[in-house]
């Protein structure tokens, strides 16, 4: 598999309008046509465009053809190439997508012939700037009655030096009537794909709400398919899950009750499988920093290997019960309830008022400082936790309601419940990291050639860590 970013604009032109455009440097490559066949896969219910996903195998352009899927990111798209024979999507491919298109079957959902006029354009050091494609395009949908579209377009897609596009060429573009298309895609196009339903233009607070929750969707989403990659995207979709949870709970009263009955169980469900990985990677990261800091004669034995090993075994074991969770039943119900919400979000009205919005983030000030009091007058491991809790669910109130709240008020509320959760979740680490040590300690005093000396140096340092957490947080408390 090969990947890179792609950044595009795209533009809707009438079909005859002659299209030319100056270059005022010697870096242009020149203009070429060629002619290019995708055949577009996706499920009948067309899951993997809901996610702004496509799949196609490509034909007709020997420097950019095969099976290509593109993922749609914060800066852009990935494309990412696989090898395969043109009629079978590749299982690599299949297995990629699995929670996308949530088990089902891929089809073709169209096939789209493209005659593309393109010509590139270099930076003074030889680098592509960008390219312009000028596209007559026909398109076929399959069904009981095949339907057949045509249209032209034209697409700007930049360099990986290049972040806008120049304005020289949006102008002439301008110049000729072109306009910014609707469609994301050919395939959204070819099939009439309508985009998700938006809330109520005008209700600042309905539109906060609505991109905060997608926002979460769409990173867990990311998030399954770099798993399926076998990357490492477990904290950010841990954090999205998390945020999503936290909207749940303290906007609990704008979504239907029946609607969103369980789904914090089955959130809380798929993070915990997650955060066991995650926990064994911080605390190998932290084990190798505490060792570092102590001297070396008061490391007795292959310490450093031992916990790095036993704990990296752990974390392969926890991984493989992600991966085999994946491939659920009870995931993949997860993953369509997560879709329903995308499509259509379970509003119990479709307005949300900023005055209920504010009512959210003051009540979730009030609990999470409330909490930070009584953890304060006890000092007891499990108040801090619930008051590390309520301040994780505050923050995310204060970040959900930022539209709203103003961006002085809105970042300082994030802020200070950021500042708090970082002091208690210190805390929370050390006490994780101290009970691992004294499970590890207790292995390696009854291996031979092994003593629990250096274990026992370590846990003593936890220890201190924690407490140290502990008088951070009853200072700030009493200030």
């Amino acid at each position: 598999m090969q990947s890179h970013v792609e950044r595009e604009t795209k533009w809707d032109v009438e079909p005859d309008v002659p299209l030319t455009f100056d270059v005022k440097t010697g870096a242009d490559q020149g203009v070429e046509t060629v002619e290019l066949t995708n055949t577009y896969y996706d499920t009948d219910d067309l899951d993997l465009l809901n996610h702004g996903v496509t799949l196609r195998y490509r034909e007709g352009d020997e420097s950019d053809h095969g099976w290509q899927v593109k993922v749609p990111t914060d800066d852009g798209r990935i494309e990412s190439t696989f090898d395969g024979d043109s009629t079978t999507v590749p299982t690599e491919v299949a297995d990629m997508l699995w929670g996308l298109r949530l088990g089902r079957d891929l089809g073709v959902a169209a096939i789209i012939h493209t005659r593309r006029t393109r010509h590139r354009h270099l930076d003074t050091k030889g680098r592509l700037r960008y390219e312009i494609a000028d596209d007559t395009v026909s398109a076929t949908v399959p069904g009981p009655v095949a339907t057949a579209t045509t249209w032209r377009e034209i697409e700007v897609e930049l360099g990986p030096q290049s972040r806008d596009i120049p304005k020289s060429v949006r102008n002439r573009l301008l110049d000729v009537g072109a306009r910014p298309s609707d469609a994301s895609t050919k395939l959204a196009r070819a099939v009439g794909y309508a985009p998700l339903d938006t809330p109520r233009r005008g209700s600042a607070a309905s539109e906060a709400v609505a991109r905060y929750m997608r926002t979460q969707l769409a990173a867990i989403f990311a998030g399954d398919v770099a798993l399926r990659l076998g990357e490492d995207p477990i904290h950010d979709t841990r954090v999205a899950i998390r945020r999503l949870r936290s909207t749940l709970r303290t906007s609990a009263k704008l979504f239907d009750a029946e609607v969103i009955a369980g789904a914090d169980d089955e959130l809380k469900w798929f993070a915990g499988l997650l955060g066991e990985v995650r926990d064994r990677q911080v605390q190998r990261a932290r084990f190798v920093r505490a060792l570092d800091a102590i001297a070396a004669e008061m490391v007795l034995g292959p310490v450093e290997k031992k916990i790095d090993d036993e704990l990296a075994d752990e974390q392969a074991e926890h991984r493989a019960k992600v991966a085999e969770a994946m491939v659920s039943d009870r995931y993949r119900d997860l993953l369509e309830m997560l879709v329903a919400w995308d499509r259509g979000l379970p509003f119990v009205d479709a307005r949300v008022r900023t005055k209920q919005l504010r009512k959210i983030v003051e009540r979730a000030d009030r609990k999470a400082d409330k909490r930070l009091t009584e953890a304060v007058g006890t000092g007891v491991p499990e108040d801090l936790h619930r008051a590390r809790k309520a301040a994780k669910r505050a923050r995310y109130a204060s970040e959900l309601g930022r539209p709203v709240l103003g961006k002085k008020q809105g970042k300082a509320q994030v802020k200070k419940y950021k500042k708090i959760q970082t002091i208690l979740g210190e805390h929370q680490d050390a006490a994780v990291a101290a009970e691992s040590l004294r499970r590890l300690g207790a292995r390696a005093g009854v291996r031979r050639g092994e003593n629990g000396f250096t274990y026992g140096m370590l846990y003593q340092r936890e220890l201190a860590a924690a407490e140290a957490a502990r008088a951070k947080v009853i200072a700030r408390g009493r200030h």
